[in-house]
Parts: C-alpha cells; structure tokens; sequence
C-alpha cells in the first residue's frame, strides 16, 4: 500500500512528539522503532513515519503514567482488546484485510457477513413478528427492534448454543428481524438490501447504494456499541441480547444517533437562500454542523466519501444530490472538516428519498454484522470483560 505524504513528518516534528532530541530520535530508527525514508524535497533530510512516532509515544507515555494512559484507552486511545475483524490505518478501513470501500462496491451482504463472522449462516424463513413490531405502533425503530429481538431468542432453542456456526445463524435471522422491523415487511425470501428495496420503492441503481451503504457500517473496530456487544457476549449471553446491547448503545446522539441529528440539518437547510450564512448562523446560536470530522482519519471518513462519490455516479443530476454535494462543501470550508459516514448515511436518505429515521435504521442493520462477529469472537475468547475503576471518592474512614 503506497504511504499518503502527510504520513511523513519531518526530524523536528518527530523529535517534539516524542520530547526527544535529534540523537535519540535517530537511535530510535536505528533499532527499528521508527521507519524513515530520503524526503522527496531534499534528498539530505530525512522523513518520519508518523504512526511509528505516535505508537512509540504512546507506548512512552504509558509506562510513565500507567493511569493516564488506561483512561486514554478508553477515549479514542491505545488498543485495549484484540480483534482480527477491523483495522483503521487513518486513512482506510478493512475488513479482515480487505479494502471495505472496495468490498462495498463490489461483494454482496451476505459475502461481508461470512467473511466477517468466519461462517457461511444458514438462513431460514422468520417465525412470525408481533403485530406492534409489523404494524404502525409508535415506538422507534430502536425500540420495536429490541422487542422483536427478545421476542425472537424466546422462540428459538437454539438462542443459546454459542458455537460459531450456530452463532452465525442466528446472526443471519437477527439481519432479517431489524429488517423487517425497519420495513415493517416480512423480508421473505429476498436479500436484506433487496428486501429494503423494495420496500423503500428504491430503483434500480439506489440498490448498489443501499447495499453499500450497509457494507460500510457493517464493523469499524471497537467503538462505543461494539464494544458494548462484546462486554455483553463475554458474560454469556445470547446473540440476540448482543444485538439489543449493541442497538442502546447505537442510539446515543453520540453514535449513530449521530445520523439523525445530520438528517434533521439537512431538511433544515433545504430551503435556506445561502448554505454558508445558514451553517455560520448555527455557530452562532451554539448549535452544531453534524456530520463532518471524525478522529480517526485525518483526509475525511472513506465510508462517507465511498457513498457520496456513488450518489454523484448515479444520481448526479439530481436536485437532492446537488444539495447534498452543495452542504457538505459548504460545511467543510466552513469548519476545515470533512463528511463522516453519519452525513454519507443522511445524504443516502435524501438523494434516495428513504423514510424518516432510515440513516439510523441503515447503520443498525449494518452494524449488526459486526456486533455478531464481535460476539463470536469473545465467546471464543472466553474472558469475562471487567477492567477496574479507579477510586476518586472520598477515603473511608480507618
């Protein structure tokens, strides 16, 4: 894989992150800590491979404050768990080593679900849903999605057998609940992204982007509910209560609640005679741009960039996809941040005209891929997760 120039950085900037000097900076490289290469400016000068410096920091940090650093690894910090499903390299994501912008574009859900969960699932009809779950009840779709998940492990013995393939089953049937939760359809005999199709009445060349949409959800390391998920499964519990854990989670407006909140701006500014004067004034009343910048990747999130380069391949002409193009330039000069997959998903929804609550409802059903080969690979596992808290109340009394 070819390195993107900003992943270099010159001696002096190495040497300030690592509070080292040029010696020892240049020892560093000589053991093999730190990658270094001729700058193409200057043939004399040597460049540094930031992620060497950034890990080596890290690990430094680390040892000179232990706690420190285990309160950073709970925030966008060190790793803390293994797992051989994700891997963010700050500018790309893959799935077990595949390019996932990649694998969007040309696999189905049901190749990403088995390379995911290491299984082929056997799927099998739904037993059917309740009628609050089928029909117009006014729960959220987070909400009938949970019962319908309760009410499903309840009738299936096989809930509880935690072995990989059987895991991967019920993986299978819990794609096939959230969606029919979410089109209120029983998906029947038809794939999920085909199932959501048709529901949505999406055309043709919107089914590309719907299954891609849900591709790129589909795992993103160990954020907030996957992590979730796996604290869940490492307890024993069933795959269906994963998924419920994992849906919780997903709701906050600090995930992909994220989704809905870009959603609400986008029909917000619909209408507005200058999308820069509009977004400016938002900062003024203290309210946020939502969907752009994401800690992860420095050039802008690839999820985001993957379905909005697919809209403009088939919806170019479109008045939504102007607008949509129209905000997410005018944000970005605005906050110097790029589109994340919460404004990719709502921009989907808009150009597609999916129904309210769909960028939620597509994240979810994605997300779920992960959530179950997260949980496969912590029952493999075994280990219960249960870090310590560190105590800061007050001392008891000798």
């Amino acid at each position: 894989m070819t390195e993107k120039p900003h992943s270099w950085i010159g001696a002096l900037e190495a040497s300030q992150l690592l509070g080292v000097s040029r010696t020892t900076l240049y020892a560093y490289v000589s053991r093999g800590h730190v990658r270094s290469q001729a700058s193409a400016a200057s043939p004399r000068e040597r460049m540094y491979a930031r992620d060497d410096v950034e890990r080596l920091r890290q690990r430094t940090e680390e040892r000179r404050a232990p706690d420190k650093a285990a309160a950073r690894a709970l925030h966008w910090g060190m790793p803390i768990l293994e797992s051989s499903i994700a891997l963010i390299d700050g500018h790309r994501l893959y799935y077990r080593g595949q390019d996932a912008v990649m694998l969007a574009r040309t696999r189905s859900i049901d190749e990403i679900a088995a390379l995911i969960w290491g299984q082929t699932p056997v799927t099998t009809r739904l037993k059917p849903l309740s009628r609050a779950v089928m029909g117009s009840d006014p729960m959220t779709f987070v909400a009938r999605a949970q019962a319908a998940l309760a009410g499903a492990a309840a009738r299936e013995a096989s809930a509880f057998d935690l072995r990989p393939a059987s895991v991967a089953n019920a993986g299978a049937r819990i794609l096939r609940v959230l969606t029919a939760v979410a089109t209120r359809v029983d998906p029947g005999a038809a794939t999920i992204d085909a199932a959501l199709s048709r529901a949505w009445k999406v055309s043709g060349r919107g089914l590309d982007v719907l299954r891609a949409a849900l591709i790129a959800c589909a795992d993103h390391e160990l954020n907030v509910s996957s992590f979730t998920a796996r604290c869940v499964a490492s307890a024993g519990s069933h795959p269906y209560a994963v998924v419920i854990a994992g849906l919780s989670a997903l709701e906050g407006p600090k995930h992909g609640g994220a989704s809905a909140r870009a959603e609400s701006m986008l029909e917000s500014l619909r209408r507005v005679p200058s999308l820069r004067s509009a977004l400016a004034a938002r900062l003024r009343r203290g309210e946020s741009i939502d969907g752009f910048g994401h800690p992860l990747y420095r050039n802008g999130d690839p999820r985001a960039r993957l379905l909005l380069d697919l809209l403009d391949e088939r919806y170019g002409m479109s008045p939504e996809y102007r607008f949509v193009a129209d905000v997410a330039r005018a944000a970005t000069a605005t906050l110097g941040e790029h589109p994340n997959l919460d404004f990719g998903l709502a921009a989907v929804a808009r150009v597609l005209k999916l129904p309210p609550g769909s960028p939620l409802m597509l994240f979810a059903i994605g997300r779920s891929i992960g959530w179950i080969g997260h949980a496969i690979e912590q029952y493999a596992n075994g280990q219960l997760i249960r870090p310590r808290a560190k105590y800061v109340g007050v001392q008891p009394v000798a």
